[in-house]
């Protein structure tokens, strides 16, 4: 008899846990009351990247006179771009559905929730439908956090998912946020023509990152007229018919016509019945797992963003593919744990952003020894040639054996030239393979061999 298994949520660990398991042999039932894809990659994620594209062409433009164009005056139209988006995001839930009804899942459109340890309740629209289960992967996501100080009205008081694209583009836009998404909204609707103020709350944009990257960041955005208001917490925000005003805890006030928050997400935890399984949840709604993303309970597991780890679609994806491993039994053959340390991220500002592994500064608070190389866009021929040549590449290495152990990217393509070094990262590659690579010349590349050399 197949294994049953039942996935409650269907984002990218829900999805490519129940394709794998599938075609493993398991009998797959996926329950999901809102998009097959995932609200959050589908209704936040893949729009914001479609509208940062759109940006990307007017700043291309703007460097038109340079590559020996006549300027070039753009027309944004917000009802095109609203179509585009839609168009993307259809097509994207269309072929995920039809790729999960190929390989035999049963796709219930409904609420789920856990109603004991083996049992999956969902509510459809045409009633209650049981489902008996050998595995459960709870894989429900996040939402955007709303603090108790404001209540967004999707008009002047905007959370992410009202800003694809808002009914109007905002005249000054006040950004509450300095993580990756506020950064890449600030990108964003300055790229489009939107006056912008960001609150950062610290000393600096993208706490946690490389300074160094942060900074190559701040200047860019001062560079391009967005107003930063450091060591500025918000804390309440009052808003009128003709603008917004955001008082933040040392007394400023930062005005404007329109406020987005981005200052985190909470998980989508409650209301999944998860008690009556046993399972336990942590103080921040979170459900912890294991290395094999299973909760306290044996044969519950949790993947995505409600299991409180890196909360990046590509960690999901392969979350969803480690459960299915391990709900099939195939973690007892040369099974290589999820290592979220080398986990690559990016954040797709103007210039793009990029990192993997061991970061300079958290080596040094490591009190580990490192060698650090950096080379500068501005070496390149091809950045030279493509008119764009902010940024630089970094390797962090280790300086007894040459392996990699992580690296910086910021620059153009920064999201695409990162795979290399995450490659070397996990591999265990040193420096010198990256050297002895038969690159492509010109390409933005050759930078990262020249950083390893």
């Amino acid at each position: 008899m197949p294994v049953r298994f039942t996935i409650i949520g269907g984002g990218p660990a829900g999805t490519q846990a129940a394709t794998y398991a599938a075609r493993l042999g398991a009998e797959v039932t996926l329950v999901e009351s809102d998009l097959v894809g995932g609200a959050a990659n589908l209704l936040d994620c893949i729009p914001s990247k479609a509208m940062i594209a759109t940006g990307g062409f007017v700043s291309h433009l703007s460097r038109a006179e340079r590559m020996g164009l006549s300027a070039l005056e753009p027309h944004l139209d917000f009802d095109a771009v609203r179509r585009r988006i839609e168009s993307i995001t259809g097509h994207l839930e269309a072929s995920l559905h039809q790729l999960l009804v190929s390989q035999g899942v049963t796709v219930v459109e409904g609420r789920g929730r856990l109603a004991g340890p083996h049992r999956v309740v969902a509510q459809t629209g045409q009633g209650q439908v049981e489902i008996e289960a050998d595995a459960v992967l709870v894989s429900t996501g996040s939402s955007p956090r709303v603090p108790d100080w404001c209540d967004p009205d999707g008009q002047r008081v905007l959370l992410t998912r009202h800003a694809y694209p808002p009914g109007e583009l905002p005249e000054h836009l006040v950004v509450v946020g300095s993580g990756v998404t506020g950064v890449e909204f600030v990108h964003m609707f300055r790229s489009l023509g939107s006056r912008v103020s960001l609150l950062v709350s610290r000393q600096q944009v993208l706490p946690g990152k490389d300074p160094e990257v942060a900074a190559a960041l701040e200047e860019d955005f001062l560079r391009r007229g967005v107003l930063l208001y450091k060591g500025a917490r918000a804390v309440g925000v009052d808003r009128s018919s003709s603008g917004v005003l955001v008082r933040c805890a040392d007394g400023r006030e930062v005005t404007g016509s329109h406020a987005l928050l981005a200052i985190g997400s909470v998980p989508n935890s409650a209301g999944l019945g998860l008690e009556s399984a046993g399972v336990q949840i942590d103080s921040s709604g979170y459900i912890p797992v294991n290395q094999h993303c299973q909760s306290n309970v044996d044969h519950v597991y949790a993947a995505g963003d409600v299991s409180g780890r890196l909360p990046l679609a590509s960690v999901a994806h392969m979350q969803g593919r480690k459960v299915a491993e391990h709900v099939m039994g195939l973690h007892t053959r040369a099974h290589r744990h999820l290592d979220y340390d080398k986990a690559a991220s990016a954040i797709f500002t103007e210039p793009e952003i990029a990192d993997v592994g061991l970061a300079e500064a958290e080596a040094f608070a490591l009190g580990r020894k490192i060698r650090v190389t950096k080379v500068p866009f501005a070496a390149s021929a091809r950045a030279l040639i493509d008119g764009d040549p902010r940024g630089f590449v970094k390797i962090v290495s280790d300086p007894a054996t040459g392996v990699v152990l992580g690296g910086s990217i910021v620059g153009a393509s920064a999201s695409e030239l990162i795979s290399v070094i995450a490659l070397a990262v996990t591999a265990h590659l040193k420096v010198t393979d990256i050297v002895e690579s038969l690159l492509v010349h010109p390409a933005l590349a050759e930078a990262l061999a020249e950083a390893a050399e």
